[in-house]
């Protein structure tokens, strides 16, 4: 072979192997990409639960309250989870008006843990108040 000829092989086989390692390369970042990317755990998860069995017959799905008829044909009107007054109470008036009830609200302190009624309070802030921070008493 002459001279030419190896210098010219050589080039091909270095471009070659360049090409081969960039293709690597790429294949590892996209596949380092797409791992990366992987769904969020839905931190209340159980809480939804909670919410669903408990809340959402009378406050709705998404917290909006409005008139409600029970069972019994008692007609209420529960107030809306989303609203600027309930977004001025204290965690400290949730935590007494799901403890104890009234106002037409059975009391849920006897069904549900403290750390659930935690939990919902916490959710509530999340889901219906967009996590605003709420007033301290």
């Amino acid at each position: 072979m002459n001279r030419q000829t190896l210098v010219l092989i050589s080039v091909a086989l270095l471009l070659l192997m360049t090409a081969c390692q960039t293709d690597k390369t790429a294949t590892t970042t996209a596949n380092t990409n797409r791992a990366a990317v992987s769904p969020t755990p839905d931190q209340f998860a159980a809480v939804r639960a909670t919410f669903e069995k408990n809340c959402k017959l009378c406050h709705g799905p998404k917290g909006d309250g409005g008139p409600v008829k029970l069972e019994d044909g008692t007609k209420l009107k529960v107030p809306s989870l989303r609203d600027d007054r309930a977004v001025r109470h204290p965690d400290s008036d949730f935590l007494k008006q799901i403890n104890k009830g009234g106002d037409g609200m059975p009391a849920f302190g006897e069904k549900l843990k403290p750390e659930e009624i935690n939990d919902l309070i916490r959710f509530i802030r999340h889901e219906f108040q967009g996590g605003q921070t709420p007033p301290t008493k």
